[in-house]
């Protein structure tokens, strides 16, 4: 019976495909702009200036936001935790990475481990109070978490390591991820750990544990009423999402030049709400989705209207609320499922005229 089953399973392909097709397309990307403005494939290895350097790098921070989106989906979308404080993974990642390669002079690799660690603290820190608050009463609590990193980060005390109010500068990027000159390199770093990020989510909600995180956002008292301690299982999804967090935070220091205290702040959270929002709540693909979105139209408004930028991306989310209201995978999923239903009523209506 076993083995029945176990035969009966899809596939790595069929199970992956799109996240396969997916990772195709991000790596041909760069390879596809640079021929189509007139450059070599070439170009694209060798770092050499033009439309495929310039979109890569717009891409590495869409990619970015995507794993940090990805890990608030885990704690609100799945797992039914508010927190206005998940921007202080972030920046914990993008501080500690920084003050790490600039200030003490780790290298690379101890540098990630140190990152793991802090992402992994600060989850305990806010587990804390997981057993005490919940619903609007945690979110308060984690955005006084986050209220605190943020005066702390700018303290003059700890200028020396932070840049205080001015930020963080001049962080040494290791010369082989270097994007001012190995640009496709950190590309498809990126690329690859958000490729394992979201295929580990999506085991991660596949499973019983999953199970479990569904269960406490639909309905807490339930789960627990069938025996489930929850406060693990939610320690549990803080931990991997603070940690995914955390190692973001860490590629957002080694992409962008200065590393300023506004990303600790909660209008950081508020993005990555949005982003998930637009994306669609939950889906976890729709972090990605939403990221691309997020980052693009800010860019491209913000490029092509000036100072009336704002105004029209605060429209774009209006319509994107109003007309996809479970956001755009979220919609595409369920009118894929309603269509899917309309023909499977079809099909039985024809059948039995037949029988008839």
């Amino acid at each position: 019976m076993q083995d029945l089953v176990a035969g009966s399973r899809p596939s790595l392909w069929v199970r992956h495909r799109h996240v396969l097709i997916a990772v195709v397309a991000a790596v041909a990307f760069p390879f596809i702009v640079a021929i189509i403005s007139g450059q070599s494939p070439g170009a694209v290895l060798s770092g050499e200036a033009g439309n495929a350097k310039f979109l890569q790098g717009l891409a590495i921070e869409v990619f970015i936001l995507g794993l940090y989106a990805l890990s608030y989906d885990l704690v609100l979308g799945v797992t039914g935790l508010l927190s206005f404080g998940h921007a202080m993974f972030f920046a914990v990642g993008a501080y500690a990475s920084g003050i790490m390669l600039k200030s003490l002079g780790w290298p690379l690799w101890a540098t990630v481990i140190g990152v793991v660690v802090a992402g992994l603290v600060q989850a305990l820190l806010f587990g804390i109070v997981l057993p005490r608050v919940k619903g609007i009463a945690f979110a308060l609590v984690t955005l006084g978490f986050a209220s605190v990193f943020f005066i702390v980060i700018q303290s003059p005390e700890l200028g020396d390591y932070t840049g205080a109010d001015v930020g963080l500068q001049g962080v040494p990027v290791p010369d082989w991820i270097d994007t001012n000159v190995h640009r496709f390199r950190m590309y498809l770093l990126t690329v690859a750990i958000l490729t394992i990020a979201y295929v580990l989510y999506r085991a991660i909600v596949a499973s019983p544990t999953g199970a479990v995180l569904l269960a406490n956002r639909e309905n807490e008292d339930r789960a627990l009423s069938l025996g489930y301690n929850t406060f693990w299982f939610k320690l549990f999804a803080l931990t991997v999402a603070s940690i995914t967090a955390a190692i973001a935070g860490m590629l957002w220091t080694m992409q962008q030049p200065i590393i300023t205290p506004q990303i600790a702040g909660l209008g950081w959270t508020v993005a990555a709400l949005l982003i998930i929002l637009i994306g669609g709540v939950g889906t976890l693909s729709g972090a990605i989705v939403g990221a691309a979105v997020y980052r693009l139209m800010s860019f491209y408004l913000e490029r092509w209207f000036g100072g009336a930028a704002p105004v029209l991306v605060g429209a774009a989310y209006i319509a994107i609320v109003l007309f996809l209201p479970y956001g755009i995978v979220g919609t595409w999923r369920v009118r894929a499922i309603n269509r899917q239903q309309g023909l499977q009523r079809l099909k039985s209506y024809f059948v039995k005229d037949r029988g008839a």
